[in-house]
Order: C-alpha cells, then structure tokens, then sequence
C-alpha cells in the first residue's frame, strides 16, 4: 500500500471514530444537555482519572439493516479506565443513539465489558439510563429467544464489585443490572422500574408518572432497591468512588488501606456523656459511630431505608469495616422487615468483599405485630441469622445500652459466630424486659385483680431478673465489660488479632446468594 492509500485509509480511520463520538448527533447532544443531563462520554470523563480511557467497540453499531449510520456504539460505551489509579472496566448507555435501548450489538458489547472485569479481577461500574431492549431487535421468536436475560448478569457470584448509576430514566435492562448490583446510586428526578409508564399503560391501563412508577422516594422508603440518592450527576458519580475507595477489586482480596494519622487508641471521651444510660432515652446512633471511625469519616448505605437499623462502611486503624448498628432514634432501634432485609444485604455483600463486621446493640427487640407478620417477620429474621452464620470474616460485637430477646443474638450474640462480644458496663441484655413478662404471664391475674398497681409492683420485685452484662460475663459468655471510651482502641486491638491469620478473607460462602431478599 502506497503512502497516499495509507493517508486515505487514516482519514477514513479518523472519520470513522469522530462520527462514532458524536453518538447520535450534535441536535441529540444538544437536546441530552437543554434537559440537564451529561452525554454518556461526559460521564465516563467525570467518574475516571483523565486520560485514562481505553475505549473498545468504538465503531460498533446497530446489525439491523438500515441502522448502520445511526447507531454509534449501537447506544453503550465500553472500556477500561482508572479511578485514583485502580483499573476498573466502565459502561456508559449512551441516550443520544435510539435512546439508550439495547441492540443486539449493544448486548454484545455490554458482556465483553463484564467478562473482561471478571477474567481481569476488576470492579465493573455502569453510568446507566435507557429504554431496555430495543424493540426490532427483540420482536419475533427469534428475536426475543436471542435476547433474554444475560448470562453473566445471572452468574456474577460477586467475583467483583458491580457498582451502578441511574443517570436517566431506567427501565428494563438497566434496572436488572441496578438491582443485580452491589452498589446503587440514583439521580433525583429519575426513574428506574420493570417497564414505563407506556408501556405499562397499555398493557394493564394502569396511568403513572415516571415518579410515582420508579422515583427516588419510591426506592428510598419501600423497595430499598437504591443505596444512595443524589441531587445532580456530580454528586452521583463520586457516590460512585467513594464506595469504590472502600472495595477490593475483586473477592480475593483485602480491601485496599488507608493510611490515618488518627490514633488507633483516641480516648472516646464523648461517649460518657452522648450515650443515656436511661434506656428509655433516645440518642443518634450515627454520632458513637461517628467518634469510633478514623477521622470521623463513614460512607452510609441505605440511609432512608429500614432506619432503625444503620448500615455504614468506615475504616478504624485504616482497616476497612462495615458497621451494623442499631438507631435508638427510630422505632427505639427495634428492626421491622425493612431493617431485617437491610441487615441480611449488607453482611452478604461485607462477607463476599473481605469486609469485617462490627455490630453495634441499642434494640428493644423486633417490631412485632399482625402486620409484621403479613410481611414474613420470622422468615426476614432467620434469613438475616442464616447469613449471620454462614459469613466467616471477622465479627465483632458491643452491647452499647440494651439488646433484648432474639435480636440479640441477630446483632451477633454470644454463640452466634463473633470474634469478640462484649458490653458497656451500663448494658442491659435479657429475654424480655420485666414489665413485658409481666404483662404476658399475668395479664389476666393483673386486670381482674382489685390493687392491680400493688400488684404489679411487686411481681416487679420478683422479676427483677439480673439484666446487668456482669451475670453474662461471669459465666464468660461474653468476652469483656469495656469501658466505653476505650471501644475504638478495643476495636483496634481485636480487628488486628482477628484478622491474624488470613487477614480480612472470607470463605465466600455468601457470594452466590441473591442481591434481594
């Protein structure tokens, strides 16, 4: 090949990708930026380090006869980048071509993407918006038989964090991957569900709006299907990197360090005062985490969602945790199905990434009613106890004012798999609280009863069962009473010798189990 074919085969080369970086054209770019959005390439270039995409399927389109010119990367952009120097393999749908719907080519390109980050050991990250499958593509027996749902989605086993965005109104195939996640972080002001509202109304004549079928609030109070919510794009994508700095890269490592200057043994001298002894006083959970964690620093998960209950990851000595602990806050820290759902998600995904786990007791018991019970209370708590005993990272636990009946042993009791359990001095563990067996063994006795009052009060006396953690600790079936301003450096401590042996890595027993209960 001569030097004047070869100039015409680069300008041809040349042309080729910057048709392919225009996506779907300046006027859809244009329309993508007049509604408030970032195009699919902006969005890659805001979440990655600069200059470190490596796209792949550039030219890839649409192999639909006729679609060839109007379908760059046929709506999904693949490649492999970096995120504060850690290899990840990203995917962006890109709403200017065919309005992010999924093509043949598009699916094609999409588990190229998923394969390379399991075979490579590298989080797999997706900036999703889009319409699901694209309906020529789909349409026939033959198309739909080509198209069901992927394998690699199905099979995932937590191999590496998946983490995902919904930029954009998301239906269908971007929400199985949402909810297919590790990690979900939604814009507010979108939507993710099953189908639109179109769609929806046509096939069963139900009328919504994208907000009532699949908005923020939907996910953050009733489906729990989103982990963070997030006003614009920006505040999105570092959601993104902020779980990301808590991650391994894969399930067969540890959780990447993080230096501190915070002294592993700092004296939690605000304790004392923060936390009430009167166990009928409320107090915000979220502060005792907050003195325990290096730099008073952690990430929350789920934070509208089952807020009895908290789930946060943090770091104490540089060591990546998860942090379960009860929020006296709502419901007196009493967890319902909500909370139960949220407890079982996060000890599967800690457990599946190396993460320990500390639990922190403030819990009345569960919330139990006729309507819990509609909700499938006793299975929701046995799911949560059945990953509790199957997770093998680390597991520390403190009773910090009470833990009552089985909730106790759910926040990882004496017998229950922890490394370490232990209690405040001020702590109180028991069955039931005394004026609740009371009422139940004597309830009939008490209302029939002319001094019912008198009574009472002096069942009280005979119930006044030991509920101190000394009886516990004296039959050494926890560990230690601690001083409460001694529990970071406790956990500093036990976190070091726990991890002794295999560092933070688990068994993986949990990894294959599914991403919703």
């Amino acid at each position: 090949m001569d030097k004047t074919n070869m100039e015409m085969e680069l300008k041809e080369l040349s042309n080729r990708k910057d048709r392919a970086r225009l996506g779907g054209g300046k006027e859809k770019i244009e329309r993508q930026h007049s509604s408030g959005f970032y195009t699919a390439r902006e969005r890659i270039d805001k979440l990655v380090d600069p200059e470190s995409f490596l796209e792949l399927g550039m030219l890839g389109h649409s192999d639909q006869d006729g679609s060839e010119e109007k379908s760059a990367g046929d709506g999904v952009i693949i490649g492999l980048a970096k995120i504060n120097g850690r290899p990840i393999v990203v995917q962006a749908a890109d709403k200017t071509v065919f309005a992010g719907t999924e093509g043949k080519v598009y699916f094609r390109k999409s588990q190229a993407a998923h394969n390379f980050a399991l075979k490579r050991g590298f989080p797999f990250l997706n900036l999703m918006e889009g319409g699901g499958l694209r309906m020529p593509d789909g349409m026939g027996s033959d198309g739909i038989s080509q198209v069901l749902f992927p394998n690699e989605l199905l099979t995932h086993h937590r191999e590496v964090p998946m983490i995902t965005a919904i930029l954009g109104d998301s239906f269908g195939g971007p929400t199985w991957t949402a909810v297919s996640s590790d990690f979900v972080a939604q814009r507010k002001g979108t939507s993710m569900a099953v189908a639109g509202p179109r769609m929806l109304e046509v096939a069963t004549g139900e009328s919504v709006s994208n907000e009532e079928l699949g908005g923020w609030e939907i996910h953050a109070h009733h489906t729990g299907q989103v982990d963070h919510f997030a006003e614009n794009e920006e505040d999105v994508l570092d959601s993104l990197k902020q779980f990301l700095d808590f991650m391994p890269q894969n399930g067969g490592e540890e959780p990447p360090f993080k230096e501190t200057k915070d002294d592993p043994f700092r004296s939690l001298d605000e304790l004392v005062d923060l936390v009430p002894t009167r166990r009928q006083r409320a107090y915000d959970m979220k502060k005792v985490i907050e003195h325990i964690a290096d730099d008073h620093h952690f990430f929350e998960l789920k934070a509208t969602y089952g807020t009895a209950l908290i789930t946060v990851l943090t770091r104490v000595n540089g060591r990546t945790v998860g942090v379960i602990a009860n929020q006296p806050m709502k419901f007196a820290g009493a967890a319902g199905d909500k909370e139960c759902e949220k407890a079982t998600d996060f000890i599967v995904m800690c457990d599946s990434y190396n993460i320990p786990l500390i639990f922190l007791h403030d819990t009345p018991g569960f919330r139990v009613s006729s309507e819990a019970e509609k909700m499938k209370m006793p299975t929701k708590i046995m799911v949560w106890n059945q990953a509790l005993a199957q997770s093998t990272v680390p597991k520390i636990s403190i009773v910090i004012r009470k833990s009552i009946g089985a909730a106790y042993g759910n926040m990882c009791g004496p017998t229950m798999g922890a490394d370490f359990v232990v209690a405040w001095p001020t702590a109180e563990i028991n069955f039931t609280g005394p004026e609740v067996g009371i009422n139940v063994v004597y309830g009939r006795e008490l209302a029939q009863s002319e001094q019912p009052e008198t009574e009472r009060a002096e069942l009280l006396k005979s119930w006044s069962f030991d509920s101190s953690p000394y009886k516990a600790a004296g039959k050494y079936m926890l560990d230690d009473i601690i001083d409460p301003r001694e529990t970071r450096k406790f956990l500093s401590r036990t976190l070091d010798y726990a991890c002794g042996r295999n560092g933070s890595i688990s068994e993986r027993r949990l990894a294959n189990w599914p991403t919703g209960y």
